[in-house]
């Protein structure tokens, strides 16, 4: 009987020691590096025939999550600024630097293998080096909601493989002359892959 009672003890000693081991590997950050294609919606509302859109581009990103519990995550995703060329209906008629750190709240489902999840948050955006035609300026600073989804495949040990899509609602005024003309709405959708690490 005693040998049982040890043996039981010896067991859960061990199974609660594996579960803190597992617990401790897996960590409550996670870090990610991804390659993203930001594709503009640009949509022109000034309503001056303006055609004003914005070119599509690949960018770096890298972004930080801390798990509040096992399903829940922030995530600060962040990049450098990016420079982007301003055409008016075709043509090349200026540039600008956008840098556009977006806060998340991340729902990570509970699945064994493939864990997909899906995120909401709030982006601000910066608008820096302008350099548009005479008289023509844009709002410096842009504050608006973001959508995401995506899915982390482990490869190994702590590991994954990270395919990412988000809805950033980046928008900024017009002014010609000094006069508001309406909103540049820039609207991107962004798909991402790259690599994750949780410790």
């Amino acid at each position: 009987m005693k040998k049982q009672i040890i043996a039981v003890a010896v067991l859960s000693i061990l199974l609660s020691g594996a579960a803190i081991a597992q617990q401790a590997a897996e960590g409550p950050w996670m870090v990610r590096a991804r390659a993203v294609h930001l594709d503009s919606v640009n949509g022109d509302g000034t309503g001056l025939g303006l055609g004003l859109s914005v070119n599509n581009k690949w960018m770096p990103e890298v972004d930080f999550s801390y798990f509040l519990d096992k399903n829940v995550a922030l995530e600060l995703v962040l990049t450098v600024p990016q420079k982007h060329t301003v055409y008016s209906n075709g043509a090349d008629i200026g540039s600008l630097k956008h840098l556009p750190p977006t806060l998340m709240v991340q729902y990570h489902f509970p699945m064994s293998g493939f864990k997909p999840y899906v995120g909401a948050g709030v982006n601000y955006t910066r608008f820096s080096s302008v350099n548009l035609p005479a008289g023509v300026d844009i709002e410096r600073s842009s504050w608006g909601p973001a959508l995401q989804a995506g899915v982390d495949i482990p490869l190994s040990g702590n590991l994954s493989l990270n395919l990412d899509v988000k809805k950033v609602y980046i928008r900024t005024d017009v002014s010609v002359a000094g006069v508001n003309r309406g909103t540049f709405k820039i609207d991107p959708v962004l798909f991402g892959v790259g690599l994750g690490w949780r410790f």
